[in-house]
Order: structure tokens, then sequence, then C-alpha cells
């Protein structure tokens, strides 16, 4: 069997997107919010001793107006000091505070101490007395005892073994509590979780009103009091655009002093370069090409970010103008499009950047969402949060007595040319923060 190998040699033509390191530095710097953008710089500036930063208050212009942002390490207004890295104090440094101060130095502390760490960080004791009781052979009537001072803690029911215990410490340390909250809650827990306020009215001879007024408080209570102890702090939000009303034109300017400004030592460049050492040569080559990158970089990120701002502004006019009126539909391939760019570069630019107004500051992608419904009659989409604002409208003109059921919100909103399913509107209320119609109804005497 003859087998003939043949070589040859064939051109071929092939056209592909070349991932360059500027393309993928463009990319990070446009991905990036104004933190890590800043973070980001500083540590270009820390290989590169061509590039320098500048420190000097930056100016936000804004038609003919200039406005300072101080990026200082003095006051108040300090750009990288205001967004804080620490964590917020924790729940069990909190309570060791509370016990060191106002305790003394006795045998029943040193068991508090014991049990503190038995506090999860949601505020609940989680080990069994009992068990601690064996397992320490400290007697349970002291352990008992200890427990109850930490529960007389800062926040209200810290300690609570369960979620009827902290309710019940939370009523019992504040003094503007329903006259039988404490008793009920204590004595008729299930019954009042299971809306039984009937036979609970009927037990203490009081209306049932007074138990609706029970609940109303119970509602403002935590089921959780270590909440908002060790989460991160929340830091300073730093727009990229600015929204101003100039002579009754509402026009969008970019914020200067949010993107961090770089100046080349071009002296520090000459006298490196007076040497003809071909490697200094080459570094100096490398690195004042960077210093190109960088800033073209910084530009493209700001002039993309315009672009966009500028895009949602046209589109959504009426808000911008009205905000009491609805967010349009806007998708992110429609702005692509229209841009001539990819949806990706879209992704990137509205996530974590944000837009100034009068009334208030947006992140870009708020002003994004999917067509919720399209009206037959006029071909007027809808976003979803057009019509959560109309169902919150019904609710909010319901009778209080006779709450409108999530069918009876569909019928009313199909009244109005929308047309949704059931499903969605119990979302929808849900995303609300709108509890179901039962949860809602009033008692009157």
């Amino acid at each position: 069997m003859a087998f003939e190998q043949k070589f040859k040699q064939q051109q071929s033509q092939i056209q592909k997107l070349a991932m360059t390191p500027e393309l993928q530095q463009s990319i990070k710097m446009l991905q990036y919010n104004i933190e890590d953008l800043q973070q980001f710089i500083n540590d270009k500036v820390m290989e590169n001793p061509l590039i320098e930063t500048v420190d000097d208050n930056q100016i936000i212009q804004a038609g003919e107006s200039q406005y300072k942002v101080s990026l200082t390490t003095d006051g108040d207004n300090d750009y990288m000091n205001s967004v804080s890295s620490d964590e917020a104090q924790s729940l069990l440094d909190y309570l060791l505070d509370q016990i060191y101060l106002t305790m003394r130095q006795t045998p029943l502390r040193k068991v508090v101490l014991y049990l503190v760490d038995y506090v999860e960080q949601t505020g609940y004791f989680s080990a069994n007395l009992e068990d601690l009781a064996e397992e320490s052979g400290i007697p349970p009537i002291m352990l008992l005892d200890a427990l109850t001072l930490i529960q007389r803690l800062d926040p209200p029911g810290v300690g609570a073994r369960n979620l009827q215990e902290n309710i019940m410490l939370q009523i019992d340390l504040d003094s503007s509590a329903p006259e039988l909250a404490y008793v009920v809650i204590k004595d008729n827990f299930n019954d009042f979780v299971d809306r039984k306020w009937q036979h609970i009215a009927r037990e203490y001879g009081v209306n049932i009103s007074d138990i609706q007024e029970i609940s109303d408080f119970v509602r403002t209570l935590s089921p959780n009091p270590g909440a908002g102890f060790g989460t991160p702090r929340i830091g300073k939000i730093y727009p990229d655009l600015v929204l101003k009303n100039i002579n009754d034109e509402l026009t969008l300017f970019k914020v200067r002093g949010a993107q961090p400004e770089i100046v080349f030592q071009q002296k520090y460049f000459d006298d490196m370069s007076k040497g003809n050492d071909p490697e200094v040569t080459k570094y100096l080559a490398d690195k004042k090409r960077e210093y190109e990158w960088l800033i073209n970089g910084l530009r493209q990120r700001g002039d993309t970010i315009l672009k966009v701002g500028q895009y949602i502004l046209k589109y959504q006019a009426a808000f911008f103008a009205d905000n009491t009126k609805p967010i349009k539909p806007l998708l992110l391939r429609e702005v692509a499009a229209a841009l001539d760019v990819h949806e990706s570069t879209i992704s990137r630019t509205v996530n974590d950047k944000y837009i100034e107004t009068e009334f208030g500051v947006y992140e870009l992608k708020s002003f994004f969402g999917q067509v919720a419904n399209k009206n037959k009659k006029n071909a007027e989409a809808l976003s979803s949060k057009a019509i959560m604002l109309t169902m919150q409208e019904l609710i909010d003109a319901e009778d209080k007595m006779k709450p409108l059921s999530d069918q009876k919100i569909v019928l009313q909103l199909m009244k109005q040319n929308i047309d949704i399913s059931r499903r969605t509107v119990a979302k929808y209320r849900e995303n609300l923060n709108v509890p179901s119609s039962s949860a809602r109804k009033r008692y009157k005497d």
C-alpha cells in the first residue's frame, strides 16, 4: 500500500480581534468605579517614575461655573478617606464595652463574660443553659442571672433565645409599647402569629383594634437585634456625571474631580534620556508609552460614560424633567446599537457609575429595565417600575378595611390596559415591600 505525504504552503487571511494590552487596560478602566480607578492609577504611579498624579484641588466644570472638590487630606471632604474600608464595630465588641463600663468586677460579671461569647451576630443567645451548667459547673441560677444582665444591654432584644423572647425584651424596654403587648406575646404568641385576634380580644375583654395596635407596634421591632453590627460601613457615592439646569435646559457634564488626573514628568524623562544606555532608552520609551495608554484610557472612559449618560438623558427626558414620571424601559443592546459599541461595553459603563441630579443621585444602570407589558391599544411599552408605581398608587388609595387582593389588583390594572398575571402582581408587591391583603387589613371598632 503506497503512502504519499505531500506538503504545500497556503496563505489564508483571518480577521480577529487582538486583545492588546491597551485594549485590556481600557476595558479595566471602564469597568472600575471611582475608588477602584483611583487605586489602579495609584498602582501605576508607583510602578512608573514618569507619571505623577495631580494633587491640587480638582475642578468640576459645569458650563461657565466651576465647583471645587477638595482632594486634600484635611477636613470631611478627603476623597480617598471618605469611603471607609474599616468595618463597623462588631456586636461582641459593643457588648463587651457595655459590660466593662457598667458592671463591677464580681463573680457574676465573670459569668456574664463567659456567656456573651454565645451571643450570635444576629443577637440571639445560641447555647442551652442546662448544658452550660453541666459543662462549666456554674450553678444554673447564676447562669440565668448572668443571661438576664446580658438581656438588659443594648441593643434591645440582645441575648434572646428565640423570636418570642426577643419581642418580649424589646416591648419590656419600650415605654411606648401598648399596655397589653407584653402579656399577649408572652401568653398568646402562637395565636397572635396565626392572627386569631378575635379569640385574643375576647380573652382580654378588649376590641380587635387593640390587638391590631399591638400588631402595628410589633412590626416596628427588629427580628434580629444584632442587625447593623459587624457590617461594612457605607461610604459616600461620588458621581461620574452631573446634570445641571442651565437657562431651563438640562445639560450633562463629566465630573473631572471624580476621575484622577496624571501628568508626565518631562524633565525627569529629559534628564534620563541624556545617557546613551540602550536599556535605559528602551525603559523610558516603554514608560512613556504606558503614560500615553493611561491618558487615552482615561479620556475614553470619561467620553464613553458621558455618551451613555447623554443617551439616557435624551431617552428618559420625561423622568429628568419630572422625577415623579415613570422610567421608560430601556435595554443595554438598544444603547449599544445606537452608540455602535458592544453590549458588554454598555454593561461596564453603567455598572457602579452614578449621575447627580437636583433630586438625587442615581446609578446609571437603574435607568435600564426589561419591558414588562405592552399596551395593545397604543403599543406603548411599560417598564416593571412603571407598573409597580401604578400598583403602589392603587394600594395607597384602597379601602384599608377591604384591601385589594392580588387578583383584584390584576383587574384594576386591566382597566388601565396593563395586562399581567396574578403571579407577577404578587412578585411586584413583594418588591414594593407591601404585605398581602390579609396583613394589610385594618379593623375598626
